[in-house]
Formats: structure tokens, sequence, C-alpha cells
């Protein structure tokens, strides 16, 4: 792949990065060396995986957690596998049970929008069927962080106080006062430089890696978790985390000028990103920073959008068939909506998430695109006492209305929005890419892929680009570094342009490829604190 020079204002503290035996890109610092260690230990890109993401949930859990969920493309032995590792909603509850209770839409907060955590399912299947090393010595890393602390980093420190403003607002039952004595030692927040430790989070972790999960699922966590929910009067039980099981399943793809970009089927919108690709390859665009590729792309998307909240949902309760949304026939249909001014779609407001990816690879030709969450930062804002396992909140995304395809139901996965990337070539890997961050994961994921393939930028400068994020109706928030042209150009089509304030809402991303010659090219977003560690 050839690579432009091209750099923007945020490339200044960032470089792209080169190696040979193995790369691990993801937001922050420490969590990028726990996968280092396990490659250099003789694990390959899946241990590492493992060893990241578990790392990830004590050193950056303003964005993630244990009682998260994950997903997962893996490249190994010249095949592409996906694993879904979202939880559905408890078996109790049920739209009739809430209305009875008095409530008439899903909260953000709490015991109501908790599904069954996925992630400790995933750190171990993958484990089993790809990993190396034993998952106590990958897991080993994560444990000694949260055994011994560490220092928080800029970004983190600003999303842990942001978080503790809104939730010593919002969270008010004893049920929250584990998160508070988790996050909140000595009844304040962690500043930034300080060392935080968790002994909780220390001993979950090596229970999780000692039992390969089974304790979170069907052992001592498990009933810790029951107890909890017990005593509060909520939905989650031992049973519906004992019938948990993460679901390997085939990954979609889209091709975009020669370039197949895949993604993991619903119940997570990655199908966004495929339709709003399938959509633009029909356009040409021959230069980046101008208000034609903007208009087209922020079209595509609302379009896009449009269909995903209609349609997306556990994959079983789908009214479309998947590939029916990414036929040509139906790209051409949509694309011809597209004209001179901005459409105003029928969707909601899209909110935001907190979300962690990471990729790797390894010298054998293994590459992992990883994600994990608790969904709007801390998740539910509640923590299981005595454990660390903060839960996440994944539930908020179904709907009370019982006509739509997302209605909640027993057992049934939401509307998911963590989606890892992953790019192939005439069969052979390119390599693992993700955007975090809720709904502007899937434009991430389109700007991102269009940076790499329409406009040649090597992976650093593809993320250093300026960003745009479709909010609603049409309204665009686009980033300070974007010309100022362009935003002058796109009002004038109709669009509602505002000037975003910092750079939190538009994501943080990492990309690995692979050259041919085997050589891996990273990069990490300018926007968090992250890194790619390599050897």
């Amino acid at each position: 792949m050839n690579y432009d020079s091209l750099h923007y204002p945020y490339s200044s503290h960032r470089t792209t990065v080169y190696a040979k035996n193995g790369m691990v890109a993801t937001s922050q610092p420490l969590a990028a060396q726990a996968g280092l260690e396990i490659l250099r230990k003789g694990g390959n890109a899946i241990d590492a995986a493992i060893a990241t993401a578990a790392a990830l949930t004590v050193v950056e859990p303003a964005s993630n957690g244990i009682g998260g969920d994950a997903f997962a493309l893996v490249w190994t032995k010249g095949k592409l596998h996906g694993l879904n590792s979202s939880g559905p909603a408890p078996k109790s509850i049920s739209i009739e049970a809430l209305k009875k209770a008095g409530v008439e839409e899903i909260p953000k907060y709490g015991l109501i929008p908790v599904t069954v955590p996925g992630a400790p399912a995933a750190w171990a299947e993958l484990s089993a069927k790809f990993g190396k090393l034993p998952l106590t010595e990958v897991l080993r890393p994560a444990i000694e962080y949260a055994e011994n602390g560490y220092p928080l980093t800029p970004v983190l420190g600003q999303n842990w106080a942001r978080a503790y403003k809104t939730y010593s607002k919002h969270l008010k039952g004893d049920e929250f006062k584990g998160w508070f004595d988790t996050f909140t030692p000595e009844g304040k927040v962690p500043q930034i430089g300080e060392v935080w430790r968790s002994p909780d989070h220390a001993r979950t972790l090596q229970s999780i890696a000692e039992t390969k999960a089974e304790s979170f699922y069907r052992g001592e966590l498990a009933e810790k978790i029951d107890q909890f929910f017990k005593k509060f009067g909520g939905y989650l039980t031992a049973q519906d985390l004992a019938a948990y099981k993460p679901e390997w399943v085939n990954p979609i793809s889209a091709n975009y000028r020669g370039y197949d970009v895949w993604e993991i089927p619903p119940n997570g919108h990655g199908l966004v990103a495929l339709m709003a690709l399938n959509i633009l390859k029909g356009f040409d665009f021959p230069e980046r920073d101008t208000v034609d590729t903007y208009h087209k792309q922020i079209e595509a998307i609302k379009l896009a959008f449009a269909d995903g909240k209609k349609y997306i949902t556990d994959p079983r309760k789908m009214s479309v068939r998947v590939e029916d949304l990414l036929s040509d026939a139906y790209a051409e249909e949509r694309r011809r909506l597209i004209g001179k001014e901005a459409l105003q779609p029928e969707t909601g407001e899209p909110p935001r998430g907190g979300t962690v990816y990471l990729c790797t690879a390894d010298g054998e030709g293994n590459m992992v695109s990883f994600i994990q969450s608790n969904y709007m930062g801390f998740g539910s804002g509640l923590v299981v006492p005595d454990t660390g396992i903060a839960l996440h909140n994944r539930g908020h995304n179904f709907t009370l209305d019982e006509t739509h395809d997302n209605r909640l139901e027993p057992g049934k996965k939401p509307y998911h929005t963590i989606i890892p990337g992953f790019l192939t070539k005439d069969g052979k890997p390119v390599g693992p890419f993700g955007v975090m961050g809720g709904f502007m994961q899937p434009q991430g994921h389109v700007q991102v892929v269009m940076n790499t393939v329409d406009f040649h930028l090597n992976p650093q400068a593809a993320l250093d680009a300026p960003r745009w994020q479709w909010m609603q109706g049409k309204t665009v928030q686009i980033e300070q570094t974007t010309p100022a042209h362009i935003v002058e150009s796109l009002a004038r089509l109709g669009h509602d342009v505002q000037w975003a304030v910092g750079s939190g809402g538009f994501g943080r991303g990492q990309i690995i490829w692979r050259q041919e010659n085997g050589v891996l090219v990273g990069g990490t977003e300018p926007r968090t604190d992250g890194q790619v560690a390599a050897w």
C-alpha cells in the first residue's frame, strides 16, 4: 500500500511505527506494554490481545470493565474468525414487567439496563481456541497493575472526573455505593498522575484466570453478582450467567475499491459502516479536503444509520436480511437520494459511548481486532461489592416500543455499538482497525477506510486527520482542525454545522497494517493517551 506523506495538526506528537516481530496498539500505554510483554514471552497476537484487554479493565476503567461486553475479529492460518461476546437481557425482564413497575423508558444507570456481561467469556474463549500461553500468565500483567497500582494518564483522569460529577448527581441509591467505594477512594476522584490501585480487581482477575472464566459464570463471582441483584431487586440471575456462551460468527463484508472491509454481523452496528461504504463506492473522491467529499460522506452515513437504527438488533429478531441491506441494488437505491443539499433522515439522536479498542499482530501472521466496553464510560454505575466488577448498561439501547425490531425481550441481545474492523485485499490480510466511541464508531470506520484507500494516508495520518460526526437530523459536529472553508460550504448546503469543543466525541482509533514484505505499520489515536508498542 502506497502512502502519501500528508499529516495533520494532531500528528506533531505521533509518528507511524514500523516493526517486524510484533505490535500492540491501544488507547493506554500500560495496556499496550502488557500486550507486548506477552508477545515477548512467546505468546501470539491472540494472547497479546487478551492481556491488553484485561489490563484495560484496570488501567482505563472509565471506558470499560470486567462486567462489559467484547467483540473480536481474528486472522489466523489464512482465515478471518468473528467472535460475538455480547450478552442478552435477563430471562426475567420484559416490557410488561418494566411497565408494571412504572418504567416508561429504559434508564441509563442502575439495575434495569444490565445485560449478561460477555468480556470474561471472550478472553477465555479466545485463549482456549487460539492462545499459546496459559490464561494465568496472560492475565498476570493486569493483575499486577491492579495489585500494585498505576498513575492516571491525562485523558483517563479527565474522563474519571467527568464521570464522578455525573454519578454524584444521578446515583443516589445504596446499590451505587460499590462504585464510589471502588473508584473514589477516600471520597475523592484520583487525580492525573496519582496512583490508584484495586485489590478487588486483582482478586477477581486472578479467579477468572485460574478458572478460565468459569467462576464468573458458574462459580463464586456468579454467586456474588446474583446476591447483589437479589438484594436490590434486579433482574440478572445466576441462571442467566450460567447459560451464557460467546458465539463464533461469520464476519460480514463490503468490497470497497478492491479492498474487503470486514465487520461483525448484527447485533453490532458494523453493518452501518458497510452500508455507507457501499453507497460511497459509487462516487469518485479525488481529494479528501473538499466540500463534496464531506457532504457525500455525511449523507451516506445518515442514510445508513436510518436503516441501522430501524433494523439492527439480535439477528434472530431482525425483520430484514443483512445481505439485502448490503446488496449493490439497495446501495444504488440509497445513493440516488444524495443530492446537492443536506437530507433530513428519520432516526433518533445517537448518544455517546465509552469503549476501548486494541489491535495486535505477531511475526507468525496472526492479527486481532478487539473491542471491549462498559458503555457510556463506567457503565451502569454499579460495582458488585468486593469484586471490582463494574457492570455495563447495554440494555439501555433496547426500546420499549413493542413494534420495533430492537424491542426489549427476555434473552435477547440489544443493538450494540462496539465494532472491530478488519481490512483484506485479494484474500490476504491488510490488518485490523477500529475507532471506539458509541455511535461515532461506524462513522469513524468509514472515515479511516477512505483515508486509507481513497486518500492513501499512512495509519498515523489516517487517524490524525480531522473528523466529523453526524449527530441527528441535519446536525453535524466538526473538529476544529477542519478547514474553515469546508465548514462554511457545508452550511450553504443546508447542514447544521457545529464546531466541536475538544476532541472527546470523535472516537479513539488504532490501526495495524501488514505490508507485503511482512513489516507491520501501526498508528495510534492522537485524541487519547494511546501507544503503539512494538519490537
